[in-house]
């Protein structure tokens, strides 16, 4: 059961750290143009329903609602 557990609680992390790192890569796109172009390629993409997909959906209005976007 505690190797069940621990192993959970990595399965966690890793998922923070790889959203982490994703929300740092996504950030280098700054303007509604840059962000315009990420979510117009994913709406091309064959990938809607996937999760990683709806990560990034997620982290781009995220970051659309920041003040540097405004």
């Amino acid at each position: 059961m505690t190797t069940s557990v621990l192993s959970r609680l990595q399965e966690i992390r890793g998922g923070y750290a790889r959203r982490r790192t994703l929300w740092r890569e996504l950030s280098a796109y700054t303007t509604a143009g840059d962000l315009n172009d990420i979510e117009a390629t994913i709406a091309r993409s064959d990938t809607e329903n996937d999760p990683e997909t709806q990560e990034i959906r997620r982290i781009l209005a995220a970051q659309r609602n920041l003040p540097q976007h405004a």
